[in-house]
């Protein structure tokens, strides 16, 4: 089945190179700390942290999400660009393969950044249900910019 796209844009007070650090860098420690409700743990099951790793995140107690594997396609700091694929678990079910994410951390207003995250997600079947995929996508949307944003304050607080 082709694969369905979905882009979204966020908009950021912190410079690029600090949000990068924070939410792909740091994500082991800060996501837990910072988000408790949602987050368990981040941990490196394979590799280095770096391209060709494999990252465990686990869900916090209560939430129904399965713990989900993400391996890393690219970490380019100079550019502040991540790729992943979510290869495991979380948010695949019965309806996705897996799923690819492109997140580019670029410079926005005041000294801000806009983060562009493109997202594509690969359905298991052909007949799939187009109406539960996008659900998840823009359930997906509204909890990632939840999670920037509460980076964002955890990080205007802290420094």
């Amino acid at each position: 089945m082709a694969p369905i796209t979905a882009d979204q844009e966020i908009s950021c007070s912190l410079p690029p190179q600090k949000l990068f650090k924070a939410f792909v860098l740091d994500a082991n420690e800060l996501m837990p700390k910072v988000i408790p409700n949602f987050f368990k743990s981040f941990e490196t099951i394979e590799g280095d942290g770096g391209v060709g790793s494999v990252m465990l995140v686990t869900f916090a107690e209560g939430s129904g999400i399965k713990p989900a594997k993400h391996k890393i396609v690219e970490l380019d700091e100079e550019n502040h660009v991540f790729k992943y694929n979510l290869i495991e678990g979380g948010i695949l079910g019965d309806d996705l393969e897996s799923v690819s994410y492109v997140l580019t951390f670029d410079k926005g207003a005041d000294g801000g950044c806009v983060i562009k995250i493109a997202a594509t997600y690969h359905p298991k079947k052909d007949d799939h249900e187009h109406g539960i995929i996008k659900e998840i996508i823009e359930k997906g949307k509204e909890a990632t910019k939840g999670f920037i944003h509460a980076i964002e304050a955890h990080l205007h607080g802290h420094t």
